[in-house]
């Protein structure tokens, strides 16, 4: 779960999230750009598939929030795929 302090104190509660494949958009330049309803899924993700992994662990660092991280981008694109239909199939969350 997310350290609480990250967010705002008028923040509603966090939304559950259900089992499937999400697509999450993440800010281009300023982190505090995240959406709420984006930080429930990425704390809810059992897996999150990445172009840039450096760039979204720094932001999964930044709010406290951990989950499996793996390259998804040209040359990783069939292993990923492969990996998230196995989990997606296990009832996972992947984003």
């Amino acid at each position: 779960m997310p350290d609480p302090s990250v967010f705002p104190p008028t923040a509603p509660p966090a939304r559950t999230v259900s089992s499937g494949l999400y697509l999450v958009a993440t800010p281009i330049g300023n982190l505090r750009d995240m959406t709420l309803r984006a930080l429930d899924v990425l704390a809810a993700a059992d897996l999150v598939l990445a172009e840039d992994t450096r760039v979204t662990a720094k932001l999964l660092s930044a709010y406290g929030l951990k989950a499996k991280l793996e390259r998804c981008d040209d040359h990783a694109s069939e292993r990923a795929a492969e990996l998230a239909i196995e989990r997606l199939r296990e009832g996972a969350v992947v984003a």
